[in-house]
């Protein structure tokens, strides 16, 4: 099986695996708003799966052609079960594994699962040698530690033995959750332990990447592989999008530009830069509607579900928290269509 990981540019960047989130619907969103280099799905638990088939899962492993490349990221404390479920991911066309080693959830820790498997490195080893059988390339994605920072270097050194094509490391502990920075400070040296023990192995940092500048000026710094961004894209869907390259202008367009007179004042540009950005925004999110809709019956989602998602669209312009408070009184796609059809025509009669 082809190792697509060796195939992605560096640094590369990855929209984060996010329960409830990252499933076919958002990754079309933020495909269409900016394209990272490489997709995670929604967590996937392999005893669920093995004991009920794709009822279990709700959709979770939906996906589509376009998405490409495209890792299915699976959790559990079962061997067997994860092997089963590898094998099924590749038969579907994922193009990799990768194992929850880091999720803080308590559901997940009382199963011996996601950060649980932090204080269980033998049955860590398991689940990738049990993942390697579909064929794929197999990676992970954890934490510092369980308590401890100190902990990083005996656990990363342990998982780097496995010979897996990536580590994510999310830079901080369990017991932290996101509630101090993310370590960056340790990057050097975990950058030197993956040199000695596995050179082979790709690292990639998660936690605190505001965006794709932040991370070229990270990578650039510390010489990662990877950037993986989650959180970040609730405050901004365009996380992704590469720096724009101006045209360097002729002296004549030049020179016309310096005899055009100002036509706006600072005050009216901001006016127009936050009108610029509404209608991104709305935009968008307009656009998830669609994707929510053409994928309903395959993700099986209840509509409410989609509400978490308004704060992402429908911020930072004057009457931003009038007008999420309506979406939030809807009902279906149509009734939040409506809704945006009405603040647009409002929008343009006041123009």
């Amino acid at each position: 099986m082809k190792n697509i990981w060796q195939d992605l540019p560096r640094p590369f960047f990855i929209l984060a695996p996010m329960e409830a989130v990252t499933d076919v619907v958002f990754r079309h969103v933020v495909k269409h708003a900016a394209a990272p280099d490489l997709y995670f799905t929604e967590f996937t638990n392999a005893t669920g799966w093995a004991a009920a088939g794709d009822r279990a899962i709700g959709g979770r492993l939906v996906k589509t052609d376009d998405e490409k490349p495209i890792i299915a990221q699976l959790w559990g404390s079962d061997p067997d079960a994860m092997a089963k479920l590898a094998k099924h991911c590749a038969g579907l066309g994922y193009h990799g594994i990768d194992l929850n080693m880091g999720c803080p959830d308590s559901s997940a820790i009382k199963s011996g699962s996601g950060a649980g498997l932090i204080r269980s490195p033998e049955v860590a080893a398991e689940l990738i040698k049990a993942a390697k059988e579909s064929g794929l390339p197999v990676s992970v994605k954890t934490r510092l530690g369980y308590s401890r920072v100190d902990e990083w270097e005996e656990w990363l050194g342990h998982l780097l033995k496995q010979d897996i094509v990536n580590l994510a490391i999310h830079l901080r502990t369990k017991k932290e959750m996101s509630k101090v920075p993310a370590h960056f400070e340790l990057i050097p040296e975990i950058k030197k332990l993956r040199d000695k023990v596995a050179p082979q192995t790709l690292l990639t940092i998660n936690g605190d990447i505001e965006d794709r500048a932040h991370g070229l000026k990270l990578a650039e710094k510390t010489g990662i592989d990877g950037i993986m961004i989650g959180r970040g894209v609730f405050t901004n869907p365009f996380v992704f999008a590469k720096p724009v390259k101006r045209r360097l202008m002729t002296s004549f367009e030049a020179t016309k530009s310096e005899e055009q007179p100002e036509t706006q004042s600072p005050r009216e540009t901001v006016f127009s830069n936050e009108r610029r950005q509404k209608g991104e925004l709305i935009a968008l999110l307009n656009y998830h509607l669609d994707m929510y809709d053409m994928y309903s019956e395959q993700t099986k989602r209840p509509f409410d579900t989609l509400k978490r998602f308004f704060k992402i669209y429908i911020r930072d312009f004057e009457g931003a928290a009038e007008l999420r408070d309506q979406l939030m009184h809807t009902k279906s796609t149509d009734e939040v269509r409506s809704v945006l059809a009405s603040v647009s025509t409002t929008q343009t009669s006041n123009v």
